[in-house]
């Protein structure tokens, strides 16, 4: 079968009494709910995100959020329980409704506030403010109050930035100051317990050591020569009684001891001990010796010293001295060896901690320029000549509703109707299964037919036809605006119940718009 125009505009007029009263009631419907929706004023305030005022090559903000970012952070303090309940009551939003649960009264704020923050890399930083409100003054007292929290945000979150910043290095420079004292006196003590060991006198110990050595060596050497000297003294004195070798200052005494001390000698090698000769020049020799010893000593009085005595007292006291001057030496070269060994590792431990404080030093000139630019930047921001929000153009009270549109509610109904009634045709004619063409008769029964006879149609069935008809355009033209008047009134708000459908199909915005709880 071929698509014939003729037969369906022949099936349209035969639909369209209720194509008609489809459409009708449908844009009634929409007239119905567009007058009936509350109107929604909104007061517009516009503010701009200014640039800082002295580039950042000349003194930075220590700020470094960008505006933005600041406006979001501004936008959820807001929209917080507490300061949404506090502009409710403030300006009596929902006076008439004193039962709203909190929550709803909460909800119902966040959907009328409206602040719109385009890209800031694709604009000029302008941000616009508004409020839905049942009344123009409700709507421009709100967005303004909003205004005023913006900008008083802004101040805030940036003062208390740059002030955070600022007290955070004020007290890391304390800090690094006091921890570069305490690590100073750390240096000062070890170099006070470790002060011959350290290794900038090291240079200056071993020239020490190799001078004492050599100062060592050459005590040992008069030591020996002392030690030599006085004992060949004291052989000379004992084999000749006296204290030179020289033969010609010798007394008669002292020439008569050297001969009788080598006849002694002489007789000992042949004649034993015990012999009398021996024996004789042994007392001889004895008494010769005393005899030359109180001549060299004036007397025999035991406080009488010899010659002899006198040069051993002063060899033994020269010995004493450079005994004591080589054990003093030998103590400080074990100390300076000592100290040698050690300088290595207090080196090590030295310039540790010298790194430390170097770092501490480092760190703690870091942190003072921070200071410095932290505390320009803070006054910047107290100055207000960083980046901040200004007002281009207050709220007013609007002449109009800015919502609903009712022309476009009306509009909408009117296509609803179009859409419903199309609709209605095409099941109609898909269920419809009579053989109204000589076409349709072919491919029902697969015959070709000779001839057809139209319907013939007598008046009562045309009045008939008629009143059934037009009882049903009565029926929707009168029944369904009651139907819809009964509902609103003793059910659910029209505004209620078609923001609910409008939430159920995901038209969210539709439904903020429509939500009658929204107007107050």
């Amino acid at each position: 079968m071929g698509f014939d125009i003729r037969f369906q505009f022949s099936l349209l007029l035969r639909r369209l009494p209720q194509v008609l009263a489809i459409i009708v009631a449908a844009t009634g419907a929409g007239i119905v709910v567009a007058f009936s929706l509350p109107p929604v004023y909104r007061a517009e305030a516009r503010l701009l995100a200014e640039s800082p005022q002295i580039p950042d090559e000349l003194a930075a903000s220590t700020v470094r959020s960008s505006a933005e970012e600041i406006l979001g952070a501004i936008q959820q303090h807001l929209l917080t329980r507490e300061n949404l309940l506090d502009l409710a009551q403030r300006f009596g939003i929902y006076a008439e409704s004193s039962a709203m649960p909190a929550d709803v009264m909460v909800e119902d704020m966040r959907r009328r506030i409206r602040i719109e923050m385009p890209p800031f890399q694709q604009s000029t930083g302008l941000v616009t403010v508004s409020f839905d409100a049942a009344n123009p003054e409700d709507s421009a007292e709100v967005t303004q109050a909003l205004v005023a929290q913006i900008l008083e945000q802004n101040v805030e979150m940036r003062t208390a930035a740059s002030g955070g910043t600022l007290d955070f290095f004020q007290q890391e420079v304390k800090r690094l100051s006091e921890e570069m004292a305490q690590q100073n006196a750390r240096i000062l003590e070890f170099e006070s317990q470790n002060r011959a060991a350290l290794p900038e006198s090291l240079e200056y110990r071993r020239t020490r050591q190799s001078a004492q050595q050599e100062r060592l060596l050459q005590v040992d050497r008069e030591l020996a020569g002392l030690r030599d000297r006085r004992q060949r003294l004291a052989e000379v004195y004992d084999r000749t009684g006296r204290i030179g070798p020289s033969l010609g200052t010798l007394t008669p005494e002292q020439a008569r001891l050297e001969q009788l001390r080598q006849e002694l000698a002489s007789a000992l090698v042949l004649f034993s001990p015990e012999n009398p000769r021996v024996r004789a020049l042994q007392v001889q020799v004895e008494a010769l010796e005393e005899a030359v010893r109180q001549q060299l000593g004036g007397g025999t009085g035991a406080d009488k010293m010899s010659a002899f005595d006198l040069q051993v007292a002063d060899i033994d006291g020269q010995i004493a001295f450079l005994a004591e001057q080589k054990a003093l030496l030998e103590h400080e070269l074990a100390e300076i060896a000592a100290s040698i060994d050690a300088t290595p590792a207090n080196a090590i431990v030295l310039g540790q901690l010298r790194s430390d404080y170097d770092n501490l030093r480092l760190q703690y000139d870091q942190a003072t320029q921070s200071l410095a630019d932290a505390r320009m930047g803070d006054r910047i921001e107290e100055t207000a000549r960083g980046q901040r929000i200004t007002v281009l153009e207050n709220a007013a009270a609007p002449s109009g509703p800015a919502a609903p549109n009712r022309k476009l509610i009306a509009a909408a109904g009117f296509g609803a109707g179009v859409v419903l009634a199309g609709a209605l045709v095409f099941l109609l004619e898909l269920l419809n299964a009579t053989v109204r063409r000589p076409a349709e008769l072919v491919a029902a029964l697969d015959i070709k037919p000779f001839g057809t006879v139209p319907y013939m149609e007598t008046r009562a069935d045309a009045v008939q036809e008629r009143m059934r008809i037009g009882a049903g355009i009565a029926v929707i033209l009168l029944g369904l605006p009651l139907a819809l008047y009964l509902v609103d009134l003793y059910l659910i708000p029209l505004s209620e119940l078609l923001a609910i459908a409008a939430e159920k199909v995901g038209l969210t915005s539709w439904a903020e718009r429509l939500r009658p709880g929204t107007l107050g």
